[in-house]
């Protein structure tokens, strides 16, 4: 698989814009100055999966993943390759978006893995009728269209931006200061 990093910084309504050297971002969310993360290309579906496996890694309970992009971009594929790995098994995840919420536990650890598809969310309050503070507070949250939450969004949250690419698609990471060290690796992860 080909990985090319990139260095990126968010434009005007948080477009991204190639840049050279690492740079800090600002998310489009107005969550303040984030830190410098990774940017990467996922040349096909597989890889996208991919990456969502490694993610699963990488996440713990108490952990908000943003899946931010347009319709078609890879976010429930990445939800899925995630899904899967953290359960373990090629279990089947269905896109939530008519059911807005799918949960997942996994068996010894007991954590959760909750899946939420806010598309069809028009008012951000609807979010805290799915059970949004304690999936929040104790499992591990995966967000498409996570713009729909308004402020309901923690601020703590990793917000990932797929775009069409060529025939892949590039992956923009973004988030405050404790996920640099928690993401370092995250290409290696991806080639092995």
């Amino acid at each position: 698989m080909v990985l090319q990093a990139r260095n990126t910084r968010f434009g005007a309504c948080g477009s991204a814009m190639p840049e050279s050297g690492w740079v800090a971002s600002q998310n489009r969310y107005n969550f303040g100055l984030m830190s410098i993360l990774p940017t990467m290309y996922l040349p096909d579906e597989a890889a996208t999966r991919r990456l969502g496996a490694v993610l699963a890694r990488v996440l713990a309970p108490g952990d908000v993943l943003a899946l931010d992009g347009d319709l078609g971009a890879g976010k429930t594929t990445l939800a899925r390759g995630l899904i899967q790995s953290f359960l373990g098994r090629a279990e089947p995840v269905p896109s939530p978006t008519f059911t807005l919420l799918q949960a997942y536990e996994s068996g010894p650890t007991g954590v959760t893995v909750w899946h939420f598809d806010l598309y069809r969310l028009t008012d951000p309050q609807d979010v805290l009728e799915l059970g949004w503070d304690d999936a929040c507070a104790t499992g591990i949250c995966l967000v498409e269209w996570p713009e729909r939450a308004g402020d309901h969004m923690p601020e703590s949250a990793l917000w990932l931006h797929l775009a069409d690419q060529g025939a892949g698609r590039s992956a923009v990471f973004d988030g405050n200061s404790s996920w640099p060290k928690r993401l370092n690796g995250l290409a290696e992860g991806l080639a092995a």
